[in-house]
């Protein structure tokens, strides 16, 4: 790591720091998954899936900002970025909190959304300032772990909060958390990006520095691979639910579950921290992309016998799920970003925004499938796995080419 003069974070608070960043979407995704049926109950007369939209729009807000955040800070400054972003994602916590209507709650969930991209892509884009290569993507990989085990923690939170208070005092939380995570950068955080390194805020520069990113076979391949990853993500959070409810009549100690799995499939970051520098980041990835095809296809034909310990195994399954996550995400990043340091805001916001915009849509039709079974979901995971399988041995082999 750099040591920029006025730096005044270590290296575990600065650790501390940039997760806390990440997990500003973890954890304004994951802790509404259990107001959803008191939000249906109130403003959402479609029920709990169209309540959901809380969550999508939320995260089409957040790819919308994504595709700007960083080109803005490679211009202007990291600091000044994630301040305003803070400032529109506490604005838009507000507006949710005191929305009468669903619409309403859907179009300030769109602007907190629009205001998370700012932490969550700067802090890309600051590791990047200050790491390169597998520190890196060991730094990713411990940030990613907090991004993991948010959801341990979210969902039960959301749960107390919504039986104490209700629905939603949820949205004060977010407020506070806001609050908290701009007086911990603002006062131990330097600025990472010189003036003398900083890019005009121009469209023809932008538009170069994106032409250079896709004119890269591995960028290209990885932004590819991490869209299907989060796709993953995006329709367990979908299905989570409605799978605990629906299929193994477990609603009510859902949080537990589920926080319980997240806690436990966090081991993977360290795991991946403590031995990426070993073996590389894409053979951790495809690795880990090998195992969960063997896991799911087991899986598939599991239900298909309709087979006993059914509930057993899908908890087994959904760790491995997001086990992989903490061994994939992170290195998928880091590959992404390791040729692009000099566009490291810009590259940090393509990234971001195609991966999680395209992840987002490829994962909304997969809710529409749930049958009362994991069997679509679990068969999509399969799919994605196969094919994020194929890139990554294309990869390999453009990355032979080039020796």
């Amino acid at each position: 790591m750099t040591d920029p003069e006025g730096q005044r974070l270590g290296k575990l608070e600065f650790i501390a720091l940039m997760a806390m960043m990440f997990a500003t979407i973890a954890f304004s995704i994951d802790a509404m998954l259990p107001a959803l049926p008191a939000i249906a109950e109130e403003i959402a007369p479609g029920g709990v899936a169209q309540a959901a939209l809380v969550m999508t729009f939320f995260v089409i807000g957040m790819g919308a900002g994504t595709f700007f955040t960083g080109p803005l800070s490679d211009a202007i400054g990291r600091k000044p970025v994630v301040y305003v972003g803070l400032a529109i994602y506490a604005l838009g916590a507000v507006l949710s909190w005191i929305a009468p209507t669903l619409e309403l709650m859907l179009a300030a969930r769109i602007l907190q959304g629009l205001g998370a991209a700012g932490p969550r892509v700067v802090s890309t884009a600051i590791i990047r300032d200050l790491y390169s290569g597998r520190a890196m993507a060991s730094i990713l990989s411990l940030t990613m772990m907090v991004f993991l085990l948010v959801p341990a923690i979210a969902p039960l939170l959301g749960q107390i909060i919504t039986d104490a208070a209700g629905w939603r005092a949820i949205f004060p939380a977010f407020l506070i958390f806001a609050v908290l995570l701009l007086f911990w950068f603002g006062n131990r955080m330097s600025e990472t990006l010189p003036p003398q390194d900083r890019r005009p805020l121009r469209w023809p520069l932008m538009k170069d520095s994106v032409r250079q990113m896709f004119a890269h076979r591995t960028v290209r391949l990885s932004i590819l691979v991490q869209t299907l990853m989060l796709m993953i993500l995006f329709s367990i959070l979908t299905m989570v639910q409605p799978i605990f409810e629906v299929s193994f009549d477990r609603a009510d100690s859902f949080p537990l579950w589920f926080g319980g799995i997240a806690l436990a499939s966090g081991v993977s970051s360290l795991l991946n921290a403590a031995i990426v520098g070993r073996f590389g980041m894409r053979k951790l990835v495809t690795w880990a992309l090998a195992a969960q095809v063997v896991i799911s296809t087991v899986f598939v034909f599991w239900m298909i016998a309709d087979m006993p310990g059914l509930f057993a195994f899908y908890i087994f399954w959904q760790w491995g799920v997001m086990f992989q996550g903490g061994l994939t995400v992170a290195n998928l990043n880091a590959i992404a970003m390791e040729p692009m340091g000099h566009i490291a805001g810009t590259a940090a916001s393509v990234i971001g925004a195609v991966s999680t915009v395209l992840g987002a849509a490829l994962a909304s039709p997969v809710g529409l499938m749930f049958d009362g079974t994991p069997m679509p979901l679990v068969a999509t995971v399969l799919v994605a796995c196969i094919c994020a399988s194929v890139f990554m041995q294309q990869m390999r082999r453009a990355e032979e080419a080039l020796v």
